[in-house]
């Protein structure tokens, strides 16, 4: 589904492709901050599914997009979002055939919900599992997420009393949660600085408190993010696992040696964006009448994972740094030097069992660590 957001701010922009991607797994999503922007999209022929459009922009009226959406289309769905919500501004909006009004500041379930009676949900008419994902590819994909509406909504309740360091440590285990938040905090960083936002904690400051709890919101309302097949869903709780431990083990290396441990912890929390995202994908696929067999899944998983994984690392503009720790979990040239990506190989291979195996003692050794195998829980100690 092809949808065209037109919101001169960043963060709301990026809140409503939060939601519309929760909706409609495989959903593209064009941003426009500008009603000239706007234009140009669809000068170039760009024709949309769904429509989300802020009332005033620095160069208009977003009543001249519906106008013009209107006049080829009678019948696609277009929702105007403002800050107006005086009765006349309501009536005007819907004399030029809006299909709904919302106001601001948005109420991320009143905005789900009209969306998703918007929106219908499509079916499977893509053949393959393998087809699917190819068109998937360059789509907004969004992890799954075991955020609980309720207790983000209890959150906003009382989010005057809650710090970003508060809510980075509440969230610092939660993949998805983690690269939404980073993603959102980097689009904004980026036009404003050329500097990617690198901490949890840091890119809760950038958007606000506020923000970082809607968009938190918008990816708990997202019913297709919880994985629904039994056998996909013990494969998303499986990667997700090694993730974490992963994570954890980077952590405790990271402490070991002096270090920040917030952004080894991050990629080892995010080590699996790539198999989770396309079993995301596939969880989509069986929910609009597509079938798998277990096979099927390996083999989509073997095939795809990295493209995913690479795919969502640019679509997240991820720092590079943070990228190539990521990458080291899984793969380290003989000739790397860096101690982060050092760090985050022999974490992955602590992680997985093979604290003994050469590879791993030879990286402790090093950072300059030795691994005491003496005890059930690894310890390191500093080499002198």
């Amino acid at each position: 589904m092809k949808t065209l957001i037109l919101e001169d701010d960043e963060l709301v922009g990026e809140l409503l492709e939060t939601v519309v991607a929760g909706i409609h797994q495989g959903a593209a999503v064009s941003l426009a901050r500008s009603l000239s922007e706007a234009q140009q999209l669809l000068d170039s022929g760009s024709r949309y599914h769904l429509y989300l459009i802020d009332w005033q922009l620095p160069d208009g009226s977003g009543l001249d997009l519906v106008k013009r959406v209107r006049a080829g289309d009678r019948d696609v769905p277009i929702v105007m979002v403002s800050g107006r919500s005086d009765r006349e501004s309501v009536l005007r909006a819907a004399h030029h055939g809006i299909s709904g009004y919302i106001t601001k500041p948005l109420d991320i379930q009143l905005l789900h919900e009209r969306l998703t009676k918007l929106v219908p949900a499509g079916d499977s008419g893509h053949g393959s599992a393998d087809e699917y994902l190819k068109e998937s590819l360059n789509s907004v994909v969004q992890l799954p997420t075991d955020i609980d509406p309720i207790d983000v909504l209890d959150l906003i309740g009382r989010q005057q009393e809650l710090s970003p360091a508060q809510l980075a440590e509440r969230w610092r285990e939660d993949a998805a949660l983690t690269a939404r938040l980073l993603d959102v905090a980097n689009s904004s960083s980026f036009r404003r600085t050329g500097k990617p936002v690198e901490s949890l904690r840091d890119a809760i400051s950038s958007m606000g408190v506020a923000m970082a709890l809607n968009q938190a919101l918008a990816l708990a309302l997202d019913v297709a993010g919880k994985i629904d097949s039994p056998e996909l869903q013990a494969q998303a709780r499986a990667f997700h696992d090694m993730a974490l431990q992963v994570s954890r083990e980077a952590q405790k290396l990271a402490i070991r040696l002096g270090k920040s441990p917030s952004l080894f912890q991050q990629a080892g929390l995010l080590s699996r964006l790539g198999e989770m995202a396309v079993l995301k994908v596939l969880n989509q696929f069986t929910a609009e009448g597509g079938s798998l067999n277990g096979s099927e899944v390996e083999q989509c998983i073997g095939q795809r994972s990295q493209d995913y994984g690479n795919r969502l690392k640019v679509q997240w503009k991820l720092p590079l740094s943070l990228r190539d720790m990521i990458g080291a979990v899984h793969f380290l040239p003989k000739d790397s030097t860096r101690e982060d990506r050092l760090v985050m190989r022999a974490a992955a291979l602590i992680a997985g069992g093979q604290s003994d195996s050469d590879e791993c003692q030879r990286l402790l050794r090093r950072i300059g660590l030795d691994l005491k195998p003496s005890t059930e829980e690894p310890q390191y100690g500093v080499r002198s």
